[in-house]
């Protein structure tokens, strides 16, 4: 089976249902069990029009559906009007999913899990292990929300940038379980790009991009995080970097600058640079400017601050840092960063062991506390101390 061209027609066909008039929640069970017919079938008797064949076996399972459920008789003269055999329209209402998936009736995590169900073709058995919950945790979030857009009618263009958005968060989530959350997520905004005439799509993939081509040199054999600056540039994948470059120019070209955008281009600048030493945090510096007239946003200008610490050295960057409010996350590990630069260790330690307890993730949690005690063992001893390792002392 070509699981990959089930996910890929996965959208296609729901959209095909949802336009014959199934509401949302029967059309995604619908095309659930003609996945499965599938997968049961096509092994030994391949259609000659995938698509086609999908939506023919979902529209009946649609249609079975809802003569059994004699709770919803009213749907009667929706069902007598099934449209008469021949090929599928070829238009595509998949653009229409992402805007119904990023309702904005919807909580983000229900929105990323609809998304991924609906748009992705993953099954809530991945989604589950996605995000390291229970299946029936899951099966009831994404319940919840077919049922919350079942009503909903798309009659007027929807938001891009909150289907933008949620397409970072599920980005953000990364890897775990079975299923590449960030590769998913790069897959389904390159389909969002080629669908939707707006350079923050594509600023979103270069940013996708740009990012996931650091990923093999993000932690080490061990599996503990490995800093930008310590990372093996040799490992970063070379493609991905052009290709987001090349995508992010032609966005740039078009002189309607967005977040996503802004973001890019910082991380086209660090993917740029042969060595940590040779990056260009000036101009790095010049985009989070950018950034913050974008959004101003406060993590925007925490990062800010660190990058006027490597461009104008780390007590102007402690200055920056101090004008923001110390209960942003990473705010500690950002002091406690410039703080070493600025060859205060003691402080630094202090401020990493502290950052350490705040995190939320056991990787960050671990890499912080190595920096904690790596600090401590090199800080110099009071002399009241030394004096102890001398006979008598």
């Amino acid at each position: 089976m070509d699981e990959s061209l089930l996910r890929s027609l996965t959208p296609e066909v729901l959209a095909a249902l949802v336009r014959r008039g199934a509401d949302f929640a029967a059309a995604e069970d619908a095309v659930q069990d003609a996945l499965v017919e599938a997968v049961r079938v096509w092994p030994a008797d391949p259609p000659r029009d995938p698509k086609g064949w999908l939506v023919t076996v979902a529209w009946r399972k649609f249609l079975d559906a809802a003569r059994a459920d004699t709770a919803r008789r009213r749907r009667e003269d929706r069902v007598e009007e099934e449209p008469p055999p021949g090929a599928v329209p070829g238009a595509d209402d998949t653009l229409q999913l992402y805007f119904l998936c990023a309702h904005p009736s919807l909580t983000p995590a229900s929105a990323v899990a609809l998304t991924l169900r609906a748009v992705g073709g993953l099954t809530t058995r991945q989604i589950a292990r996605a995000y390291l919950v229970p299946e029936a945790t899951m099966a009831q979030r994404v319940s919840r929300a077919k049922r919350t857009v079942s009503g909903v009618r798309l009659d007027r263009p929807g938001d891009v940038a909150t289907v933008l958005r949620v397409l970072y968060l599920v980005f953000n989530e990364g890897y775990s379980g079975d299923v590449d959350l960030a590769a998913e997520a790069i897959r389904l905004t390159r389909q969002l790009a080629a669908r939707v005439d707006h350079p923050e799509a594509a600023g979103l993939l270069a940013l996708m991009l740009l990012h996931h081509a650091r990923r093999p040199a993000r932690t080490d054999p061990d599996g503990c995080l490995v800093p930008l600056a310590a990372q093996d540039r040799t490992r970063w994948d070379t493609s991905a970097i052009a290709e987001g470059v090349g995508i992010l120019q032609r966005a740039l070209a078009r002189d309607r600058l967005g977040e996503f955008q802004a973001q890019a281009a910082i991380a086209a600048l660090h993917a740029d640079a042969p060595t940590a030493g040779e990056t260009d945090w000036p101009q790095i510096v010049e985009w989070y400017d950018e950034l913050v007239r974008l959004t101003d946003s406060p993590v925007v200008r925490l990062n800010r601050a660190v990058a006027v610490g490597e461009a104008d050295g780390p007590r102007a960057g402690l200055a920056a840092l101090a004008a923001l409010d110390d209960a942003l996350p990473r705010h500690t590990a950002a002091a406690a960063y410039l703080h070493e630069r600025a060859g205060d260790v003691e402080t630094a330690a202090r401020l990493f062991a502290e950052a350490a307890h705040r995190a939320t993730n056991l990787a960050e949690r671990d890499h912080l506390t190595r920096q904690a005690a790596r600090l401590r063992a090199h800080r110099p001893r009071p002399a009241a101390e030394r004096d102890t390792d001398h006979p008598g002392g």
